[in-house]
């Protein structure tokens, strides 16, 4: 009964934990990594095809965005998620699995060019939508009986439509524990999701500290301060561009827009235009209004039931097609553009930021957090210009950021969250925060509770029986040599994940009859037969 640190330790993105009891093996969480790494992230000890189950936390790409290349090297367990993270992750693996795609071709035309190696894409939409079907779609609060030795809940951890922390229940032999995966833990008293639930008790704790090491400021009056924004720049003839996430922070966006309009509390404004310029945003906005019941806060039920949809408005404008997209910078009148990435990495937000950084009569918007590493990042502290599909912008643009909208709760939330357990659990692991962060909230806790609260790194091993490190993974060797990540595989790796594979299904066969295992080595060797040349 073990547990291994794989991803986002002493990092933020790129969640991955391990777990191996009797014969199972099963991931909690299986995330890409995003901005600039430091630490080079153990592989999954095991091949993927004797992963037997995977759970994850919710949809965001830094806890899912592997799955698709878990897949491709031969994964084929089941997935559990609740059922608004089965829907999303329909939609988020496919948009993920397609700007793979779109820029491994884009590479790939200046590499024929230059006579250089071609790039695979670390996935296919192929791979994508083979994964999809393997998920499990669950219900909040409910117990699952996922195999013997092996029972699931997930609560709400009021982070994302479909959020959860997860608790799990594991017997192996006389041992028993009870494990608790925050995932990412919410801020409380969000638009249109709910407060994180607090859970009574558990023998280990894994807890994210993405905002361990600060306070968020007292939340303002959010539709008041974006209205203030929106005025000033609409009184200069400018835009207010807002990088947002597709799915969570730009349904929370057009919930305040909505609000904007509804109280008219821009008169001088009352028909501004707000463009939603993300074909996942739209899927994601449909995605929401399909969650209300098992999702959505009491308060905004109540607007529901009275026949007010909190995120829908006169003035809003989806994109869905490249000509829309294009289209809205010829329009001169002053907008609201929301687009995709929230971190300025990828998708269309890139062409807006080119379209209007230079102009001094603009505003940017970040209302989310920024990965060091990103341009995101870069932007908000203060980059005096960037380059943009080869161009190089200068950044003349009012560059702002929304205080008090976060989707992460903050030192004192996570520690309240910590303290509302009835019973204190034996160890608790700090995962998902920068370097220094993860070590500063372990020490507080530690200080707080009485409870030994570790930092591990990627590779560090826990018996959890015992209760102890049976591998500890010092930081000099954890560093990265080589700023790589992980990433696709050529040709020739598919075959030897399709090798990895099929070992792996000879193992789970073991047991068989021998009149079946003989003709599937026959069959083997027949295969191996025509190969070897």
């Amino acid at each position: 009964m073990r547990i291994e640190f794989i991803g986002a330790a002493h990092e933020v993105t790129g969640s991955c934990h391990y777990l191996e009891f009797g014969e199972k093996h099963i991931l909690v969480d299986c995330g890409m990594e995003q901005g600039a790494d430091i630490y080079e992230n153990q592989e999954i000890p095991v091949n993927a095809a004797a992963i037997d189950y995977v759970f994850v936390t919710h949809a965001h790409i830094d806890h899912s965005g592997l799955l698709p290349l878990l897949y491709a090297r031969g994964f084929r367990g089941r997935i559990y998620a609740t059922n608004a993270t089965t829907q999303l992750c329909g939609i988020m693996l496919k948009d993920s699995a397609h700007i793979q795609e779109s820029e491994a071709e884009w590479k790939n035309r200046k590499a024929r060019r230059a006579g250089h190696p071609e790039v695979v894409p670390m996935y296919s939409i192929e791979d994508a939508e083979s994964v999809l079907t393997h998920f499990v779609p669950c219900p909040y609060d409910s117990k699952v009986e996922v195999c013997d030795g092996l029972t699931v809940s997930f609560r709400d951890a009021g982070h994302l439509l479909g959020s959860s922390f997860i608790e799990m229940w594991i017997t192996e032999g006389e041992n028993s524990c009870k494990l608790i995966f925050s995932g990412d833990l919410g801020n409380g008293n969000r638009a249109l999701i709910r407060d994180p639930e607090i859970p009574e008790s558990a023998d280990y704790l894994i807890i994210e500290s993405t905002y361990g090491d600060r306070l968020h400021e007292v939340p303002p009056d959010y539709a008041t301060e974006l209205g203030r924004v929106l005025s000033a720049t609409f009184s200069r003839s400018g835009n207010v561009v807002i990088p947002a996430f597709s799915v969570g922070r730009t349904q929370e966006m057009l919930y305040y827009l909505r609000q904007i309009k509804q109280e008219n509390m821009l008169p001088t404004f009352p028909d501004f235009e707000v463009y939603v310029d993300s074909p996942l945003s739209v899927e994601a906005t449909g995605i929401f209004n399909e969650n209300v019941s098992e999702c959505f806060r009491e308060k905004d039920l109540e607007m529901i039931r009275a026949g007010v949809n909190p995120i829908q408005f006169p003035g809003l404008r989806k994109s869905v097609t490249s000509a829309d997209s294009q289209a809205i910078n010829f329009d001169k009148k002053p907008k609201v553009i929301i687009s995709a990435s929230g971190m300025c990495e990828a998708g269309r937000i890139r062409h807006h930021l080119k379209h209007n950084l230079w102009r001094p009569e603009c505003t940017i918007v970040f209302v989310g957090y920024q990965v060091p590493g990103t341009l995101g990042h870069s932007l908000l502290n203060g980059a005096g210009e960037v380059k943009l599909f080869g161009e190089t912008i200068q950044v003349r643009a009012q560059i702002l950021n929304l205080p008090g909208i976060s989707g992460h709760a903050d030192r004192d939330h996570l520690t309240a969250w910590v303290q509302g357990m009835k019973e204190m659990p034996k160890r608790i692991f700090v995962v998902h925060g920068e370097d220094a962060v993860t070590d500063e909230f372990a020490a507080h806790l530690t200080a707080l509770t009485g409870v030994e609260a570790t930092a591990p790194y990627s590779g560090d091993i826990y018996d959890l029986a015992q209760n102890a490190c049976v591998v500890l993974r010092s930081r000099k060797r954890a560093e990265k040599r080589v700023k790589t990540k992980r990433g696709g595989s050529s040709v020739f790796e598919r075959l030897l994940a399709a090798g990895q594979r099929l070992a792996a299904v000879i193992q789970k066969n073991k047991e068989g009859a021998n009149k079946d295992l003989a003709k599937f080595a026959d069959q083997i060797n027949a295969l191996c037969d025509k190969w070897d040349r």
